[in-house]
């Protein structure tokens, strides 16, 4: 199906945005908390904290992952796009079928 690719990347995203959001309030973060308070396997997490560290919006540390100060700027501008994808998606519905 067409949109399979789609929602499977928006799937990822949320799952980086919810690692990131956790991170933020409770960092220094390890897997395994994170695991347990998100309800996301710990192999997930780990490639999300991955992405997320090459992305520069979280850092290790002994403790765990912790926000970088750009992280806070990052996540308001997921809001944006996500506003821009919404209004993407309007006008596809728009054009779509009956």
């Amino acid at each position: 199906m067409l949109t399979g690719r789609v929602q499977h990347e928006l799937e990822l995203l949320k799952r980086h945005i919810i690692v990131l959001k956790k991170v933020m309030e409770c960092g220094p973060i390890g897997i395994m908390k994170l695991s347990l308070e998100t309800g996301i396997p710990d192999h997930l997490v780990r490639y999300s904290l991955r992405v997320l560290e090459q992305q520069g919006l979280i850092a290790p540390s002994t403790q765990g992952a912790v926000a970088t100060m750009s992280a806070k700027d990052a996540y308001i501008e997921f809001k944006d796009e996500l506003e821009r994808i919404e209004v993407m998606t309007e006008e596809i519905k728009r054009i779509g079928p009956g």
